[in-house]
């Protein structure tokens, strides 16, 4: 079954590392596009988020596939050999179909059972799909684990009460400064920066100000909670009298810099919070060693996940079963598909046989009218397909008992296609043979 996902995320690898290797949403296309030159790789998707970095892929062979994908992260991204062996990990067939539910779930997240997930699945199908990279088995297993993640958030409690990494930035921040005193920054009007700028507006911030590089965009949001809009090149004066920025733009971009931070630090006499919870970081690294500044990353929420968690983590078991069962149906299909090529062959030569025997018959019948000849036809299309059933179903059945079945294999243990043409001509004879003429009465 040559499904394989190759990747890294908050598990496996440092904020630092997953910032390297983030793929910003308008880069994914291109990307795919690039994959697709590979020739093993027959079907390609990125699932791309600020805890992951996944490439699932479809592909001719294993050992080779893996191989041409790990040398698109070498000479696309630029990924060090070093982070191969210490970050990466390779998972293939039964366990790539497991692992991409799982993500769906909510399950193999920072916040488990995080909402935005289920969106970003979604993204990552929509955007390969675009590029023309998402066949038939991509497209299954990505609509599959979509399926998964629905149920799992509306037949277990996996998503009660809403946590969010912008929920948890704001209760992080929380526990540093009073909510209720701060004056706050937001910078990213996107669907993080909209989450955190309510979350603040829920706990009563005392004054809030959205900074987007899309001006519409921040006074949309700022309308719509009370609060404040302005641009980018706003953003050092508000530092100066801020007590709280909180960043989720990830635009690869350090939106705040150690100058920017420096110069509004010397106009104040009071502490500053930053907290970046972008991928690739919003907020330059260095602004951490300024006196008066504390600045939060991703890495740093690990303790507010785990404080608000608690009754989510009660819930994994039924989640779990879920995710083992789309993935056997998964994978059942999957498997049943080595069949296609022998069913389509059966049914070639079945189809041969019912029109052979059609023209037969209409030339031996040659006072049919149109109407009698459409019925007919009707008739042998049908009879044709109840005769099918029962040997494709078999097909279909005996392929996806195994991970790999040869069509060679199936048509040894199931069809002698020469032998059913022969049984399909005699049934197929037989069921439309003219009624014998019957004696008259005297």
């Amino acid at each position: 079954m040559p499904i394989v996902v190759i990747g890294l995320s908050h598990k496996t690898a440092p904020d630092e590392v997953r910032n390297r290797h983030a793929f910003p949403a308008e880069r994914i296309g291109q990307a795919l596009a690039a994959l697709r030159d590979y020739s093993a790789v027959r079907e390609a998707a990125i699932v791309s988020t600020c805890n992951r970095l996944e490439i699932y892929a479809d592909v001719a062979d294993f050992e080779v596939g893996v191989e041409q994908i790990k040398d698109f992260l070498t000479t696309y991204r630029s990924m060090r050999v070093d982070d191969f062996d210490k970050y990466l990990y390779t998972l293939l067939g039964a366990q790539a179909v497991e692992q991409l539910l799982r993500v769906a779930c909510g399950l193999d997240s920072m916040l488990v059972g995080e909402e935005q997930i289920v969106g970003q699945v979604k993204d990552a199908l929509t955007a390969a799909q675009r590029s023309g990279s998402a066949g038939a088995h991509l497209h299954k297993l990505f609509r599959t684990a979509l399926e998964a993640g629905k149920r799992a958030r509306s037949e277990t409690g996996i998503g009660r009460d809403v946590v969010s990494l912008g929920a948890a930035a704001v209760e992080l921040a929380a526990r540093h400064c009073s909510i209720a005193d701060a004056r706050a920054v937001v910078v990213g009007a996107g669907k993080m920066g909209t989450i955190v700028a309510k979350h603040l507006h829920a706990r009563g911030v005392a004054a809030l100000t959205i900074v987007n590089r899309t001006p519409a965009r921040a006074e949309r949001l700022a309308r719509s909670i009370g609060a404040s809009a302005a641009a980018p090149d706003a953003l050092g004066r508000l530092l100066s009298d801020a007590d709280l920025a909180i960043t989720a733009t990830g635009g690869g971009v350090h939106v705040i810099t150690a100058p920017m931070v420096r110069a509004a630090m010397a106009a104040r006499h009071k502490p500053l919070l930053l907290v970046d919870i972008a991928v690739p970081c919003d907020v330059e690294p260095s602004v951490a060693a300024l006196p008066g500044v504390t600045l939060y990353e991703i890495g740093d929420l690990r303790q507010v996940v785990d404080d608000t968690l608690d009754e989510r983590r009660a819930e994994i078991p039924a989640v779990e079963t879920i995710v083992a069962e789309r993935s056997r149906g998964y994978m059942r299909w999957y498997q049943s598909r080595a069949a296609a090529p022998l069913i389509a062959t059966l049914r070639t030569k079945a189809e041969t046989i019912r029109r052979a025997e059609i023209d037969r018959l209409f030339s031996r019948l040659p006072e049919l009218d149109e109407r009698q000849r459409q019925l007919i036809a009707g008739m042998s299309v049908s009879i044709l397909n109840r005769l099918l059933h029962a040997p494709v179903t078999k097909l279909r059945e005996t392929a996806a008992e195994g991970e790999q079945v040869s069509d060679s294999d199936l048509a040894d243990r199931l069809a002698d296609l020469a032998g059913l043409g022969e049984q399909l001509e005699a049934q197929l004879a037989d069921a439309l043979r003219p009624p014998a003429p019957q004696a008259s009465d005297r």
